[in-house]
C-alpha cells in the first residue's frame, strides 16, 4: 500500500473538530519528527503546525496549506478504518490533505526546493475558522509566503483529474443563527401565546424571497437552513426556536444585500408575532478567488504534463477559509478528483484512495518547476 494512503487511514480513525485537534497535531508531530531535520523548523498554534523547509538559494517563500479538522458527523461508511471517535468523522476530505501534506513534506524534507517552503497545517476550517486568526499570528508573520497554494477534493471528478480556474472559485459564506424568543403556554390555549415554532418556520419559507425577488437573477445566491430547534414537549407552545442555517454569494456586495434583507424582516417578524427576533454571531468566510497569473502557470504546467487531468471547471457555492490567505497573497486552490458517489460532508463520503499519490506527485512536480 502507499504510505501516504496508509496515513491517511490512520488520521481517518481520529477525526476532531475545530481547535480539538490534539490527537491529530501529536500524529503530525510524531511523524514530522522522523523526517530529515536538517532543513525542516517546525512552529506550533494552537493546535495548528508550521513547517518550514530552508530552500538552497531561496529568492521567496512557497506556501502550502491543508485543513486538518473534521465534522460533527457520525460515519456511515463500514469501512475497517472507520472513525473511532463517536458522532466525529473525516467527511470532508481532510484526512486526504493532510496525507497530501506529508507527502510534499517528505520528499522536500530530503531534497529541498530553490525556495523556501512553508507548510501550514491549519485547524478550524470547518468552524469556527482558523485561516484567518493563523494568519495574524507571530508564527505566520515570521515566515509569510509569497505566493499560497491549496486542494480540495472534489467527489464528483474521477481521481487523476484536477479542475481549476482562475478567479472566483468558491464563494463568499456566512454562517446564520436566529433565535425567537415568544412566550409559550399551552398547545390548548394558543390565543394566550405567542408560539416560536409557527413564528419560525414562517421565516424560513418567507427569507427564501430575497433570493428570488431581491437578488439580480443573473447573480447567485443561496440561504438554506440546515437546522430547526423549537419546544421540548408536544402538548406545550414553544417559548423559544432557533434556525441555524448558511448564506453563500458570489459576491461580498450580494452576501450585503441578504444581511440587510434578512434583518428588516427580523423587525417585521418582532411586530408581526409580537416576539424577538436575534441573529447570534457566526463565522464569515471570504470567497476564493483565485490569482490569474498564478493559476494559468499551473494550469500550463497541467496541461504540458498531465493533459488527460485537467478541467476547467466553474465557480462553486462551496465555502472554505482559505480565502482569507489569496485575499493577502497570490496563488490559488485546485479541485482534486476522488471520484464518490456521496458529496462532501456525507456520512458515507469514499474518496478514491488513489488520489492522494496522484496529488503528491503533480505537486512535488511543479513546485519544482516554479
Amino acid at each position: 500500500m502507499n504510505p501516504f494512503i496508509q496515513l491517511r487511514r490512520e488520521l481517518h480513525l481520529i477525526p476532531e473538530t475545530g481547535y480539538e485537534e490534539v490527537k491529530t497535531q501529536q500524529f503530525l508531530l510524531d511523524y514530522i519528527a522522523k523526517l530529515p531535520q536538517k532543513n525542516l523548523e517546525v512552529k506550533t498554534w494552537r493546535t495548528g503546525i508550521l513547517v518550514r523547509i530552508a530552500g538552497s538559494a531561496p529568492t521567496k517563500t512557497i506556501g502550502y496549506r491543508t485543513d486538518i479538522d473534521a465534522l460533527p458527523i457520525t460515519e456511515e461508511t463500514g469501512l475497517p478504518f472507520a472513525s473511532t471517535h463517536p458522532g466525529k468523522m473525516h467527511a470532508c476530505g481532510h484526512d486526504c490533505h493532510m496525507s497530501i501534506a506529508l507527502g510534499l513534506l517528505t520528499h522536500f524534507a530530503s531534497q529541498p526546493l530553490r525556495d523556501n517552503l512553508l507548510i501550514v497545517f491549519q485547524p478550524a476550517e470547518e468552524g469556527p475558522g482558523g485561516a484567518k486568526p493563523i494568519m495574524e499570528s507571530a508564527e505566520f508573520k515570521a515566515w509569510w509566503p509569497d505566493v499560497m497554494l491549496g486542494l480540495h477534493i472534489a467527489p464528483e471528478y474521477k481521481a487523476g483529474e484536477i479542475a481549476v480556474k482562475p478567479g472566483l472559485l468558491f464563494a463568499n459564506t456566512s454562517e446564520l443563527f436566529i433565535s425567537f424568543k415568544g412566550k409559550g403556554g399551552h398547545a390548548a390555549y394558543p390565543h394566550l401565546a405567542n408560539d416560536m415554532v409557527v413564528a419560525a418556520s414562517a421565516f424560513v419559507g418567507q427569507m427564501q424571497t430575497i433570493i428570488s425577488r431581491n437578488i439580480d437573477p443573473l447573480d447567485s445566491a443561496v440561504i438554506t437552513i440546515g437546522q430547526i430547534r423549537g419546544g421540548e414537549v408536544q402538548n406545550v407552545i414553544a417559548e423559544e426556536a432557533y434556525l441555524d442555517g448558511t448564506i453563500r454569494t458570489l459576491s461580498i456586495e450580494t452576501m450585503d444585500i441578504v444581511w440587510t434583507r434578512l434583518k428588516q424582516l427580523a423587525k417585521g417578524w418582532e411586530e408581526a408575532y409580537q416576539c424577538e427576533v436575534n441573529f447570534i454571531p457566526g463565522s464569515d468566510y471570504m470567497q476564493v478567488d483565485n490569482d490569474t497569473a498564478q493559476t494559468e502557470q499551473f494550469i500550463d504546467y497541467l496541461q504540458k504534463n498531465y493533459p488527460q487531468s485537467y478541467i476547467a471547471c466553474k465557480e462553486a457555492m462551496t465555502g472554505e477559509d482559505f480565502g482569507y490567505f489569496l485575499e493577502k497573497i497570490p496563488g490559488f486552490m485546485f479541485w482534486l478528483g476522488v471520484d464518490s458517489e456521496y458529496s462532501l460532508h456525507h456520512a458515507k463520503l469514499n474518496p478514491d484512495e488513489n488520489a492522494i499519490p496522484f496529488a503528491v506527485e503533480v505537486l512535488t512536480g511543479y513546485l519544482e518547476s516554479m
